[in-house]
């Protein structure tokens, strides 16, 4: 029996990952839950699952639930709060491991001190390694703790790399669904408007993460996750536009093989993968192969999305500019979901704060932290 803590438990990955819970009782328990500022779920989620101990945003919303647990004969149950609790949560030594699914770097002192109280970690926090990384793996190598990707690319390419050494590997491609806008005539790209940006063609996620795949921002933190989880080098890194989405990502060998890793769009797959590592669980997600009649692969267009270029600069540098990158376009799209900006003042926001940011690797959370606010306080006063 694997007893997880999960952080973020009420986002799309939280709630994937309790249904495999619920689907594989016998391997999984709930041990912490992590739920942010969503108290009904939080509260639906205490009774269901009893878990030891779980953690709100603020004291309000802690007492809140409380209250509610008392009142539904819930006894038993610790109710913490803020980045304090979400620790707690995370470092329970009851806990044989924690899903990392809190969206920006709220979640990475949590994640921090998982890896330092050695818990193996299901990582689909992209932020948290593109700003902490080298942190972060260089923590886990101490101790030997396995930091096992949940993100359907990163993932992919995970399962790739277990038939082959690293010294074999010439190059990652991480696959693109090119976003809503992988055919727009550039021209037309200044009138983007928020709801356009917010229907991805293939998968249903949060707002930041809908517009950054719009963007190819989100491809572009990848990038860096992908150079910091497998030890690559940004020039080893490359993305092909994928519209069917089929192949999640590929692996490419010195000897000219490339390996694939084919399966439904479904976060739940990639999710039980990291739980079971190294085991492989028979589950209900088949692949229909009739699908793979046609497939589709193309370089990306670095003028159409600037992001990406700006994402291998970062990349190169490491470091402040992966924090700068992160932080200028969560705020950017703050401001483009508020129609404050177009959707091309995103990049234009991030290449000045790059520009402005000195070069600098953070060895501590805190540094990390700080540089973040630094990055965040630069682009605000760029769009003031």
């Amino acid at each position: 029996m694997k007893r997880l803590a999960i952080l973020g438990s009420t986002g799309s990955i939280g709630q994937s990952t309790l249904s495999i819970v619920e689907q594989f009782p016998e391997r999984y328990q709930v041990a912490a839950l992590a739920a942010g500022r969503n108290l009904d779920e939080a509260f639906a989620q205490t009774v269901r699952w009893r878990p030891q101990i779980v953690s709100l945003a603020t004291e309000e919303l802690a007492a809140d639930l409380s209250l509610r647990l008392l009142q539904a004969g819930v006894v038993g149950i610790e109710v913490v709060y803020g980045t304090e609790g979400t620790v707690a949560c995370a470092t329970l030594p009851q806990v044989d491991f924690v899903v990392s699914a809190i969206v920006g770097v709220a979640g990475l002192e949590a994640t921090h001190a998982a890896i330092l109280a050695g818990k193996p970690v299901g990582l689909a926090n992209k932020e948290c390694m593109v700003a902490a990384g080298e942190i972060l793996t260089a923590a886990a190598r101490q101790r030997n703790v396995p930091i096992l990707p949940i993100d359907s690319e990163h993932n992919a390419v995970h399962q790739c790399l277990r038939v082959g050494a690293h010294a074999e590997v010439k190059t990652i491609w991480l696959t693109a669904s090119g976003g809503p806008f992988r055919q727009l005539p550039l021209d037309q790209f200044a009138t983007i408007t928020p709801e356009q940006a917010l229907k991805h063609p293939t998968w249903v996620m949060g707002r930041r993460i809908t517009i950054d795949s719009a963007s190819m921002l989100n491809k572009g933190l990848e990038i860096i996750e992908a150079c910091r989880l497998f030890d690559v080098a940004p020039s080893q890194v490359k993305v092909t536009v994928h519209p069917q989405s089929t192949v999640h990502s590929l692996v490419e060998y010195v000897d000219g093989s490339i390996l694939a890793q084919i399966s439904v769009t479904d976060m739940r797959l990639p999710i039980l993968y990291a739980l079971a590592y190294p085991e492989r669980p028979a589950s209900m997600l088949t692949f229909d192969l009739a699908s793979l009649r046609h497939l589709d692969f193309e370089p990306p267009d670095f003028e159409r999305f600037p992001c990406l270029r700006l994402a291998y600069e970062a990349a190169e540098k490491g470091g402040a500019h992966c924090i700068a990158l992160n932080a200028a376009d969560e705020v950017a799209v703050e401001a483009f979901l508020a129609r404050q900006i177009s959707f091309m003042g995103i990049p234009r926001t991030i290449e000045k704060v790059l520009a402005a940011t000195p070069e600098a690797h953070p060895a501590t959370i805190a540094e990390v932290l700080a540089a973040d606010r630094e990055a965040r306080q630069m682009a605000h006063a760029l769009l003031a």
